[in-house]
């Protein structure tokens, strides 16, 4: 009996080696590949809510407070008071993340100009395309479980 290919296993081996090259090139900034996801989302829209924050990460609270709490140790962002809704906080970017900004970017350049090397530009589109479909059936799927 012929077995097809595993999707996930590419996909699983993708993240856990995007998930080392993060780990070799963040930790001189002591930063984790945890605490990376959430200054991407910070990078999009500062100021986010904490809860926020964990919901489109789809981190759960603990997790997620424990990574900001880092984060803010470490001294790249702040938390502060929501006005609107004195219960929760809103996370702001410092300096510190905003001046490192631009190295994240070529970082995650220079990952994707090393997974896309062989490949045409015909068949990156074809992958995205490909890529996008997989990632929206994926999300159908988590929310009907």
């Amino acid at each position: 009996m012929d077995q097809k290919p595993s999707v996930g296993r590419y996909i699983s081996c993708i993240y856990r080696n995007f998930h080392i090259y993060l780990h070799h090139q963040l930790e001189q900034y002591n930063l984790g590949s945890g605490q990376f996801h959430f200054l991407m989302m910070l990078y999009h829209k500062d100021g986010v809510n904490q809860e926020t924050l964990a919901e489109t990460l789809n981190i759960d609270k603990a997790t997620s407070a424990r990574a900001i709490k880092k984060l803010e140790e470490q001294g790249y962002v702040t938390r502060k008071r929501d006005e609107k809704d004195r219960r929760n906080y809103n996370i702001y970017l410092t300096e510190k993340a905003k001046k490192l900004q631009p190295t994240i970017k070529t970082i995650l350049q220079q990952w994707t100009e090393q997974l896309l090397q062989d490949i045409t530009k015909k068949e990156e589109q074809y992958l995205f395309t490909i890529l996008e479909k997989i990632s929206k059936n994926a999300t159908e799927l988590r929310k009907t479980e």
